[in-house]
């Protein structure tokens, strides 16, 4: 069994500010007994050899992946290559599955009051979706995941936890519980054929609040054009 996050954020994020870097992050994530991350930047996918041998020889196997917007709405792409960053729509993701079926796509905080969440376009486009998330962002109070919970329930797809990190102070409250050995593409084939399990817990009203109230003061960074769209 293997502790996995598979939605994290670093400084290396080429949209929002974050003080952690990619090293600390694997650092931390040694610290707190994971086996296995998924650095998801925005739009971006970190491409860097020497990371990946830092986090082998802490033990850590670090699994491709990119947050990318796709008609406005947030998708993770895990364990595709580069190319999942030139995906614009939902048939382009389609076709990157069947060019690539080690990869896996996952439905990110799908009904959190956000214009990037995927709300409705969840249903039409089920079939591209191997899985669901489950988020950090819930309290005791305030919890959108349950319904993201039963609608997989409801497809027959699992869900699996993640953090959606922005900062350290997340890590390890929400994540998956994957059944597999320790490799990218056994973790995504694993989690496709639902051997994964959710391990989560409420965060502490306090630190949630702080943790939205940091990433409300750090901000964006100023808009660069996407590779696939600079101009000649």
């Amino acid at each position: 069994m293997l502790k996995v996050d598979l939605h994290l954020h670093t400084a290396e994020d080429p949209e929002d500010v974050i003080v952690h870097d990619a090293r600390l992050l694997v650092e931390t994530a040694r610290e707190r007994g994971f086996d296995a991350l998924a650095i998801t930047l925005h739009n971006r996918q970190l491409d860097d050899p020497g990371l990946t041998a830092y986090a082998e020889s802490l033990g850590i196997t670090l699994i491709p992946g990119v947050e990318r917007t796709v008609e406005g709405c947030h998708v993770l792409l895990l364990n595709f290559p580069q190319a999942a960053t030139g995906v614009r729509t939902f048939a382009d993701v389609a076709a990157l599955k069947l060019s690539c079926p080690d990869g896996i796509v996952i439905a990110p905080h799908p009904f959190f009051p956000h214009v990037s969440s995927l709300g409705s376009r969840l249903r039409e486009h089920a079939s591209l979706f191997d899985a669901v998330e489950w988020s950090y962002f819930w309290t005791g109070a305030i919890n959108f995941n349950p319904r993201a919970a039963r609608w997989a329930e409801a497809h027959a797809k699992p869900v699996v936890g993640s953090s959606d990190l922005h900062d350290l102070r997340q890590l390890g409250r929400t994540c998956s519980l994957v059944f597999a050995e320790r490799n990218a593409g056994a973790i995504c084939r694993a989690i496709r054929e639902g051997r994964v399990s959710l391990q989560t817990s409420p965060a502490p009203a306090t630190e949630l609040a702080q943790v939205v109230a940091g990433m409300t003061r750090r901000g964006r960074k100023a808009a660069v054009p996407a590779p696939e769209l600079a101009t000649t």
